[in-house]
């Protein structure tokens, strides 16, 4: 197991080396394109720039992000904290 005190979350690897954050970003980026928004216009519905959400669902950035940036995305997605933290395949 990962810690990071530094952060909102536990870093907990989900296997193939997948972390909460992975698992979160795809499922943001997933999200955001089933609601037809592009990453400009998820940025603006949360008040933060447009760079910031491209590095939040970047596989390379692996940018890791607060539970309150978590929630506005939630929030802004109309999609609950827990869809967006589960993982492919548990539904």
């Amino acid at each position: 197991m990962l810690i990071s005190y530094n952060v909102g979350f536990v870093m907990v690897n989900m296997g193939n080396n997948d972390t909460i954050y992975d698992i979160i970003r795809r499922n943001i980026k997933k999200y955001r394109k089933e609601k037809g928004l592009t990453s400009a216009q998820l940025a603006e519905l949360v008040g933060l720039s447009h760079d910031f959400i491209r590095q939040i669902e970047s596989e390379k950035t692996r940018y890791n992000f607060s539970v309150e940036t978590f929630y506005k995305i939630s929030v802004a997605l109309g999609v609950g904290m827990d869809k967006l933290a589960e993982k492919p395949g548990s539904e």
